[in-house]
């Protein structure tokens, strides 16, 4: 599998890859933000993307709903993962095309079993 890490924290980054490369998916990009991800989905494709929601420019839930007008991306698994854990905030992320939530700080158990909901 393809994943993209969207996060405007370069260690947040560094974490989530390091994360997925632990567990086996070693096919990772990152960016940072949701401009820089959108002109990687644009000439890439990605089978699951994992974002941040608070980020400059272009904030995690803007990139979903961008992804999801795009053909390629309408069905793929994405991966909302922020400090933003209130309910109305997990809420709106949903119903804007998450398939799944994790709410900061996080595990390498959690990211696995988020993983294994959606994949």
């Amino acid at each position: 599998m393809k994943f993209l890490v969207v996060d405007d924290s370069k260690t947040m980054r560094r974490i989530v890859a390091n994360t997925l490369n632990n567990i086996g998916y070693k096919d990772v990009t990152l960016a940072e933000d949701g401009s820089d991800a959108m002109k990687k989905m644009k000439v890439n494709q990605y089978d699951a993307i994992m974002t941040d929601w608070n980020m400059p420019r272009m904030n995690g839930l803007e990139l979903v709903q961008s992804a999801r007008k795009m053909e390629r991306y309408k069905e793929i698994p994405i991966i909302m993962i922020t400090t933003e854990g209130g309910k109305e905030q997990v809420i709106t992320a949903l119903r804007n095309g998450v398939n799944n939530y994790i709410v900061k700080p996080f595990t390498s158990k959690t990211l696995m079993e988020k993983l294994k909901d959606i994949i």
